[in-house]
C-alpha cells in the first residue's frame, strides 16, 4: 500500500486508530475527531457582520 496515495483521513483509520487501540485505548471514551474549537471570528463593517469558518483540530 503506497501512504503518498491516501488521505488524512485514511491514514488515520487505517494507522493511527488501530496503534491507538492496540496500546489500550477506549476509542468511543478517549478519542475525538475533528473538533470543532472557535465559532468562527467575526467581521464588522457598518452594519454589515459575517462569521468566517471555525477552527478545527484533527
Amino acid at each position: 500500500m503506497n501512504k503518498k496515495s491516501l488521505s488524512e483521513r485514511d491514514i488515520c483509520t487505517k494507522f493511527i486508530t488501530l496503534s491507538s487501540v492496540a496500546a489500550g485505548w477506549n476509542v468511543d471514551m478517549q478519542v475525538r475527531e475533528e473538533v470543532g474549537f472557535t465559532d468562527g471570528r467575526i467581521y464588522v463593517r457598518g452594519k454589515l457582520h459575517a462569521r468566517r469558518a471555525q477552527k478545527r483540530a484533527d
